[in-house]
């Protein structure tokens, strides 16, 4: 991909995800703009190495909320995004591209807030 492409799918999902945080309950929106977001090309050889597929679309590391920054989990937390992987699934179509990008950040950010994927689920974010 290109890097003006990168640059457009990188603009496009941070509008996507500045979106999807104004339209959070208010104690929530607070949470998840401390939760930075990262967006990649495609996820770095360390995420693959630890088993996740190469088609992943985004991942949440670090610490999840309320959780104290611990020995076995010393990062902060952080959301990832890997845009190739998005518009390829979207199959270049802008409108679907915005909407899994607004379903991946969501995804990724109840993982910070604790839920499991069962939770996500339940909560219509898978």
């Amino acid at each position: 991909m290109a890097d003006s492409d990168l640059t457009r799918l990188t603009k496009l999902a941070a509008d996507v995800v500045g979106a999807a945080q104004r339209g959070l309950p208010a104690e929530i929106r607070a949470l998840a703009r401390h939760v930075p977001v990262h967006y990649e090309a495609l996820p770095a050889d360390d995420v693959l190495a630890e088993g996740f597929e190469p088609d992943i679309l985004g991942l949440f590391t670090g610490a999840a909320h309320g959780t104290e920054l611990s020995h076995d989990q010393p990062a902060p937390p952080q959301i990832l995004l890997y845009l190739e992987n998005l518009w390829d699934f979207a199959e270049g179509d802008v409108e679907i591209f915005r909407d899994e990008v607004r379903l991946t950040y969501l995804h990724e950010l109840g993982h910070f807030l604790g839920w499991d994927e069962d939770e996500v689920a339940a909560r219509g974010l898978d």
